[in-house]
């Protein structure tokens, strides 16, 4: 068993790898600031957790940790009223003063990177060691977390950087700003699937469970090869392009009609569909196809992803019909996370460097 400290704990992701890593034996406490604590699709597990700024941690609150997983981060580029040096430099500061802390004291630091940071890509399988060109601030953002990784790795301090895949699947504090839980959302709740683009962009895909698993492969790892390794996570056979990934749930959701944003803009009147990184006309620059094979090599416990997306669209589809999905529920600001960040922002929540200015809004 080992002691796992994980930040960003309330989030997407967090939400349900705490629990998958109590199921699977190891004791885990959680840090969250709480943007999104109480934007709940349905009961979310009871862990350990300390509502607190990752900014703010301390060495005593790594006494006794065996190892950090570092989830916390801003997930999408932020509202236009900010600039992106001030969402995204405090977290790349706070990200490399808690892996220092680690290196210290001897806890194993994972980081939750990300395959957006390659950006572009034309038909070849990107790899670990192919060049990067990240399109977003979010992007630049991972990269420059594991450069700085990089200049702190020795043979006392060996982290682990796993670019997830774009992740899909229920959570409950689930995203529907990610391209399959958002299409399934709505092919559910309106019996209409919408893209904001036209669908020619390929995305690698990763099932949220597949993330929990190469997560706890990774803390079970007692890797000490005296440099940040580096892996992606996902599966070949999820590459998939966008208009793809729409009629494998239509096949799934029958139904429903396939209809494009850039014809019709009042598709999305409440603004929660549109993507504006998204050029005028569908066009979208973000499209690249990755490798998994390194993982399998070199990660033990993780010979393959359990998951393909038609078997988690249906399983996400059952999900929301049992707990009785519909329109309103997707429409919810909260499982939007920059209309969450600047709904709390405009009103005077948080500040311009996203700390509570006065209690979270029940939401």
């Amino acid at each position: 068993m080992k002691k796992v400290l994980i930040t960003g704990s309330q989030g997407y992701l967090g939400s349900v790898l705490t629990e998958y890593l109590d199921i699977h034996g190891h004791d885990c406490v959680g840090f969250d600031i709480g943007f999104f604590k109480s934007t709940l699709l349905y009961p979310a597990p009871n862990t350990k957790t300390v509502f607190r700024d990752a900014r703010d941690i301390t060495e005593s609150d790594l006494e006794n940790i065996d190892v950090l997983v570092h989830l916390a981060s801003i997930s999408n580029d932020p509202m236009g009223k900010l600039n992106a040096d001030l969402i995204y430099n405090p977290t790349r500061v706070y990200a490399f003063e808690i892996a220092k802390m680690c290196k210290k004291l001897g806890v194993r630091f994972i980081f939750a990177s990300s395959c957006s940071i390659y950006g572009l890509g034309q038909d070849e399988l990107l790899t670990e060691d192919s060049e990067v060109h990240p399109q977003t601030g979010y992007s630049r953002n991972k990269l420059e977390v594991e450069q700085d990784l990089r200049k702190i790795s020795d043979k006392n301090f060996s982290p682990i950087a796993l670019r997830f895949a774009t992740v899909f699947g229920h959570s409950p504090r689930i995203r529907f700003d990610v391209v399959i839980n958002m299409l399934t959302g709505m092919a559910m709740a309106n019996k209409q699937i919408v893209l904001n683009s036209d669908g020619k962009a390929w995305r690698p895909n990763l099932h949220i469970q597949d993330v929990c698993k190469a997560v706890k492969c990774a803390i079970e790892f007692d890797y000490s090869g005296g440099e940040l390794m580096v892996l992606n996570v996902g599966s070949d056979e999820n590459n998939l392009q966008i208009i793809d990934i729409a009629k494998i749930i239509q096949r799934s959701i029958p139904g429903c009609d396939l209809k494009f944003l850039s014809e019709n803009p009042d598709l999305d009147k409440e603004g929660l569909i549109q993507d504006r990184k998204i050029k005028s006309g569908g066009g979208d620059t973000r499209t690249y196809k990755v490798s998994f094979k390194k993982i399998i090599n070199e990660l033990p416990g993780f010979s393959k992803c359990d998951w393909s997306v038609e078997d988690g669209v249906n399983d996400m589809a059952s999900k929301f019909e049992e707990i009785g999905f519909n329109s309103k529920l997707f429409k919810q600001t909260g499982y939007y996370r920059l209309q969450q960040l600047e709904f709390l922002y405009e009103n005077r929540f948080i500040s311009d460097d996203l700390r509570w200015i006065k209690n979270q809004p029940e939401l």
